[in-house]
């Protein structure tokens, strides 16, 4: 009988849908034993015999406390209650502050470093309702257009304009700091608006040109100088052996000279600063004085031995570079027209210009050379002020800065292609730049403190620089050959470029402002015409 008493506890232990009757008292039996224990009888016998029964069964297990027991014991002190103090000693309230004598001083009230609004004008109802607007958005797509609108003007009666409304509302302004009172934070918690030196003001730049005229059979030749704009709004371009004007304001073409010879050129033209006279320069070494408005040749000054590639006037003085290496002054009110010759260049003077204030030639040449002369050299002494020799090809490129008169910029050919910069007075170099292609041209604007280079091999393209960063704001592409000349519109917005691909190309890259600048005269004026027409013999 002993083998089928064990052989059924343990059919019983691998039972798992019976109860554990040799276990220990689960919790929540425990739990109802205590608390009926606590309470005294209960309706519910049965459940607490059995508990009774199955705690009286268990082996080894330890009894649990009664709360009687917990209950008896009495804590070390009452709690809520203060200690009884010693004698000799103040009795100390806890909870509350000594209160001052009249000999005490009230601590004065710190000045804030920054004032926090009241928030009391919030509106949260608001703030919940935009945040919950995408779920009525989704229900109101379910309406009839007319139920739509209908609440759309319902709500909009009620609650005002909610689109444009604000959750938060400070009504009450900061306070008043003290006088004399300064905070370092001012900075950092001001609501004033951004200072204009901090905002980026950018332009628009058309990488389009506004307008192109075809220039058939101009000269391919970089040491010429073949296009000019007046002040008068006329541009005269050298095509062949002619010159011919165009009206930019009229679109009107005319055709002012031809050479008679054959093999003669047009090497070089340059206006006058009033616009009414153009000078033209030959092949055959002679410089040509052109009445514009009568269409006739005023005078014919011949004084150099080969052929005038630049020209540049200050005032009354015509001074012309030629292929010798020869720089002629004329002066353009007498007969004897030759007042002065400077020798400073081995090669062909490709490039010449006056300081606005007439105080400095610079003169550019095959020989690589750059001088600075003085005007003093118009009448006595051939030493140039300045010899510079940092270029390593032909000087062409020559401009002078409108707002500095003393700074000269000067450009490289193929083998140098920089951009250097000039200081007239003592002859430093003030910075350079390496534009990665042949320099045939420079011009300032009269706007803005910027510039534009024209670019042979290899690019073709203009370029526009940031004065003196000399970062580049962008670049204008278009032409198919190397841009040899460039001149720019008399009211300083446009500029026009001259390339071998028998083109002129118009860029209005400087546009002004009309807010901040008013409309410039075109015209000079009509004494000053009659002056210098009566003066040129």
């Amino acid at each position: 009988m002993s083998h089928l008493k064990f052989e059924n506890d343990v059919n019983q232990l691998l039972r798992l849908d019976s109860a554990f009757t040799d276990g220990p008292v689960p919790r929540w039996q425990r739990k109802a034993m205590e608390s009926s224990r606590c309470s005294g009888p209960s309706n519910n016998t049965s459940l607490n015999s059995s508990c009774r029964n199955m705690s009286l069964n268990v082996s080894g297990c330890t009894p649990m406390k009664t709360s009687n027991r917990a209950s008896a014991k009495t804590p070390s002190h009452t709690p809520g209650k203060a200690k009884t103090p010693r004698s000799g000693r103040k009795s100390k309230t806890p909870g509350k502050s000594k209160t001052p004598g009249n000999n005490a001083k009230t601590p004065k009230t710190p000045v804030a470093d920054r004032f926090i609004p009241n928030r009391s004008a919030s509106n949260f109802e608001l703030g919940n309702f935009k945040c919950n607007a995408d779920k009525v958005h989704v229900d109101e797509e379910m309406l009839s257009p007319s139920k739509q609108q209908y609440q759309e003007a319902m709500s909009e009666n009620l609650n005002g304009n909610v689109v444009n409304s604000k959750i938060l509302a400070y009504k009450n302004k900061a306070p008043q700091a003290p006088e004399g009172y300064q905070n370092n934070m001012r900075v950092l918690y001001s609501q004033t608006k951004t200072p204009s030196s901090t905002r980026k003001v950018t332009r628009h730049i058309p990488q389009v040109p506004e307008r192109i005229l075809d220039a058939p059979e101009i000269l391919d030749d970089y040491y010429l100088n073949l296009l000019a704009w007046s002040c008068n709004n006329h541009l005269a371009v050298a095509l062949g052996n002619s010159v011919y004007l165009w009206n930019a304001g009229t679109g009107d073409i005319q055709q002012l000279m031809s050479m008679s010879g054959p093999e003669d050129y047009v090497s070089a033209v340059s206006w006058i600063a009033e616009g009414n006279f153009l000078a033209i320069g030959s092949s055959n070494a002679e410089v040509q004085l052109w009445d514009v408005a009568a269409q006739k040749r005023v005078r014919n000054m011949t004084s150099q031995s080969s052929r005038v590639g630049s020209l540049d006037w200050n005032v009354y003085i015509l001074s012309s570079g030629s292929r010798a290496g020869t720089i002629h002054h004329h002066d353009v009110r007498i007969a004897d027209h030759h007042v002065a010759t400077l020798d400073g260049h081995t090669q062909e003077v490709c490039g010449l210009k006056w300081s606005p204030d007439g105080r400095y030639l610079a003169s550019g040449g095959n020989d690589n050379l750059l001088n600075i002369w003085g005007y003093q050299c118009t009448r006595e002494g051939n030493v140039p002020l300045h010899t510079l020799t940092q270029h390593q090809a032909a000087v062409k490129a020559l401009s002078w800065c409108p707002w500095q008169a003393s700074v000269l910029a000067s450009g490289g050919g193929t083998a140098d292609r920089c951009i250097r910069f000039w200081n007239a007075n003592t002859g430093h170099c003030l910075n350079t730049v390496d534009t990665k292609s042949q320099v045939c041209s420079i011009l300032w604007s009269k706007e803005y403190k910027e510039l534009i280079s024209g670019h042979g091999f290899a690019n073709n393209q203009l370029t526009i620089w940031k004065y003196p960063t000399m970062a580049k704001v962008t670049e204008l592409t278009g032409h198919q050959a190397r841009v040899l000349h460039m001149a720019m519109s008399p009211d300083g917005t446009t500029v026009v470029s001259a390339a071998a691909d028998e083109t002129l190309r118009l860029w209005k890259c400087f546009a002004v402002d009309p807010q901040k600048k008013p409309a410039q005269k075109s015209h000079p004026d009509k004494k000053t015409n009659t002056l210098l027409r009566q003066q040129i013999r």
